[in-house]
């Protein structure tokens, strides 16, 4: 049985920089992001960890192709896509390590 996925879009405290990623343990991956467990990656170089949106997908594979596909997308396209999920750009970390 294949996993599942989640993308996701994390940002800074001032919403300027937008990360978007994939993975199959969104808890984890998120804690990695606050904690900087990669200090030369992009999330820790930029503070970017406030997560602001994210989708479940069935397959990884499904997952990757959406990720792609937001990655290409313009800024203005992932600004709609957060504010139809989350309009006050709430932390959603907080309800997702509730888990």
């Amino acid at each position: 049985m294949e996993r599942g996925g989640t993308v996701y879009i994390i940002t800074n405290k001032h919403h300027t920089v937008f990360y978007v990623g994939v993975t199959s343990e969104l808890v984890y991956r998120i804690i990695e992001h606050r904690d900087k467990l990669y200090p030369k990656s992009f999330s820790a170089k930029y503070n970017v960890s406030k997560l602001v949106y994210y989708e479940h997908f069935a397959s990884i594979k499904e997952a990757i192709e959406r990720e792609k596909y937001l990655k290409g997308k313009v800024r203005k396209f992932k600004l709609d896509l957060i504010e139809t999920m989350n309009p006050e750009w709430r932390d959603l970390a907080e309800d997702v390590l509730k888990w």
